[in-house]
């Protein structure tokens, strides 16, 4: 139960039940079920839409619900999903589904350099929704001898749904007229007043003067008062939330970070690598989960909020990419969240010291710097245009 006063805590919705979902088999699962379930409209959007067995499994489910008349609407990032065939892409359209990309690549009327579709959601019939940071394609997904990426995501059942459609919409159509008109077309559910967990839709988006994750980051950084739990896939954090991070550290609130041992980015990682000695000279705990790509984007603080979604700690998240997470104030969630946080620590992990450190060798230390002047040079140049923005 949230326990919350509503007056107190703006934006949040109420009346919602969730479910924390791990990636991979659990996740399809969750998502085909949510589409064989749907009666009326789905909204999906995703930034990787791969065509493998995992893209073609949901691509039949979401034809099949086509085909039994429900409304159905994909938007794909049209960079990372831009090598989709078009024979996949005029099958789903035979079916009946609405389809398009968001910002084709050199045939956008509004291109920004570094502006992309990030969101991973699913909303079927303002009822149901999934949100985390998991793509469709196979290597999120359990198969054969090759184990998922570590993920996380949230099956929301509740107001928080209808807010996640609207915001889909909105995406969708390209006019306010045509957006206000299909929102009115399907009016909001009533739900149970015994359903009692806060939810509250936050995003990113600089063209459209939104930048709630970042400021969700800030605020768990000033309000924390005992611990504070970050998994992040691509960990490099700008100046602002650097200097909350370190103001929280001084105010004694203890700081884990659970990073990825091994990264399809190895840029990125090595440029992480880079600030460790930083990180641990302001007391920043710092544990790499081996296993497998983490690619997990989850934080929570004091067991009382959560943060979930799309959002990297980085400034393509930050300045560029178009983001979405749901935060999450309700300490029964909040609890497991971190019950499942600190297991993945104790039995998974690598704590890193200064004294594995030390274990760099001089051309890896190398690397490491080159790759992080590189990766800040390259972070600037995607966000630069919307940098400009917040100065004016």
């Amino acid at each position: 139960m949230s326990g919350i006063n509503p007056a107190t805590a703006p934006f949040y919705s109420f009346r919602n039940r969730l479910k924390l979902v791990h990636g991979g088999k659990e996740y399809f699962s969750v998502l085909s079920d949510m589409i064989r379930q749907a009666q009326e409209v789905i909204h999906l959007q995703t930034y990787i839409y791969d065509y493998d067995e995992t893209g073609m499994m949901i691509g039949e489910e979401l034809m099949a619900a086509s085909r039994r008349g429900v409304k159905v609407y994909m938007l794909l990032d049209g960079f990372a999903s831009r090598h989709l065939p078009s024979e996949f892409i005029d099958a789903l359209t035979a079916s009946g589904i609405h389809f398009r990309f968001f910002e084709p690549i050199l045939k956008s009327e509004s291109f920004y350099f570094g502006r992309r579709l990030h969101h991973k959601v699913l909303i079927a019939d303002n009822r149901f929704s999934l949100v985390g940071g998991i793509n469709i394609s196979n290597r999120y997904n359990d198969m054969p001898g090759d184990p998922a990426w570590f993920d996380w995501a949230v099956y929301a059942e509740g107001e928080v749904s209808y807010e996640l459609f609207k915001v889909c919409v909105e995406f969708w159509y390209k006019s306010p007229k045509q957006t206000r008109a299909a929102i009115a077309a399907i009016p909001p559910i009533a739900f149970p007043h015994d359903w009692d967990c806060a939810v509250k839709v936050r995003r990113n988006d600089w063209v459209r003067r939104r930048n709630q994750i970042s400021r969700s980051y800030i605020e768990m950084f000033n309000r924390a008062e005992n611990d504070i739990i970050i998994m992040s896939s691509y960990f490099l954090p700008g100046r602002v939330i650097r200097r909350n991070m370190v103001r929280a550290s001084k105010r004694g609130v203890n700081i884990s970070l659970v990073l990825a041992g091994t990264s399809d980015v190895k840029m990125s990682k090595y440029a992480e690598r880079y600030i460790y000695r930083w990180m641990l000279r302001n007391k920043v705990r710092i544990y790499e989960y081996p296993k497998r790509v983490l690619h997990a984007k989850l934080s929570t603080y004091d067991e009382k909020w959560v943060t979930v979604g799309s959002y990297n700690v980085n400034d393509i998240s930050a300045y560029a990419s178009i983001e979405l997470n749901l935060d999450i104030m309700d300490a029964e969630f909040a609890g497991e969240v971190t019950r499942h946080m600190q297991n993945t620590i104790e039995k998974d992990c690598i704590p890193i010291t200064v004294d594995n450190l030390k274990n760099y060798d001089i051309v890896t230390r190398f690397l490491q710097w080159w790759s992080y002047e590189v990766f800040r040079a390259l972070l600037y140049i995607f966000t630069f245009y919307f940098r400009q923005q917040e100065d004016q």
